[in-house]
């Protein structure tokens, strides 16, 4: 009886001390537009013609709240904010997209949100949206917008973001896209593959013997897409694969730069977003 007691406390501590965790992000880290401990580092500035300041592509990053995160700062802002810096410039020197230097971060119900045509989430395998944000993004969405969600692997997480979007779009499910389909071919780089892209880590580790998976299950990149009635892309799934962190960490290690930032992180980013600004 005692043991059983025990267990039972046992649990409901841990119960509360996720609820807790939970408490803690409902507010915590839902920043206005940009963070105050915002940094650019050593990337370069530049400036756009001041006339046209708001004719420019704004990296968006969406803040979210996860049902497990134990590091307190918030899943959504892994690779934050290096990623975002890096591949708007690399955006600005390799394209003639105009690129504002200044990446910023939105909540989905925040009003700015429909001000920018595509917007960012990173390590959403364990997204929790309260009604208010199924909405919004729904409304965002139907409206001409453009979501590209990025790094989660495995099959559990893939359960809970599939969850959670298809209360967004229950009557749409995600398609694979083929290798063949524009976002891969006729956009600014054709590519040769759907690139895995680990993170410098797993990549450095599996490099002897080619591993580029993180997990055991996630062994399979999936490139999947929620289309809309015309049949364009609006939310672009990168599942099993992590295009930011080749963005954050290009400058770490001459090999992994050569080998995923440059060969697949950048261009298939580029290629997303020109898809994204040209449909």
């Amino acid at each position: 009886m005692r043991t059983t007691i025990l267990r039972l406390l046992a649990l409901v501590a841990a119960v509360v001390s996720v609820m807790v965790v939970q408490a803690q992000l409902t507010d915590e880290q839902l920043p206005d537009t940009v963070p105050p401990w915002f940094n650019r580092g050593d990337v370069p500035d530049w400036d756009n013609d001041p006339e046209y300041k708001k004719d420019v592509f704004t990296f968006v990053r969406v803040a979210f709240r996860s049902r497990r995160d134990w590091r307190g700062r918030g899943k959504w802002m892994t690779d934050y904010p290096d990623s975002d810096l890096n591949f708007s410039l690399r955006l600005q020197q390799l394209t003639t997209i105009k690129v504002d230097p200044q990446p910023i971060v939105l909540t989905l119900t925040d009003p700015r949100l429909f001000e920018y045509p595509f917007i960012y989430m990173c390590e959403p395998g364990d997204i929790m949206l309260d009604d208010d944000e199924v909405k919004a993004l729904r409304r965002y969405l139907d409206n001409g917008g453009f979501l590209m969600v990025d790094d989660f692997w495995g099959e559990d997480e893939w359960y809970q973001f599939y969850t959670e979007i298809k209360r967004v779009f229950p009557d749409r499910e995600p398609i694979e896209l083929p290798l063949e389909h524009d976002i891969f071919q006729n956009s600014v780089y054709p590519l040769k593959e759907r690139p895995q892209v680990p993170a410098i880590q797993q990549a450095l580790g599996g490099r002897s013997s080619g591993r580029t998976w993180e997990r055991w299950d996630a062994q399979e990149v999936h490139y999947r897409a929620i289309l809309d009635d015309q049949e364009r892309i609006m939310v672009m799934i990168c599942h099993n694969t992590d295009l930011g962190d080749g963005w954050e960490r290009e400058g770490e290690h001459e090999w992994y730069f050569e080998e995923f930032s440059v060969k697949k992180a950048y261009p298939l980013g580029i290629n997303i977003v020109t898809y994204a600004m040209t449909h």
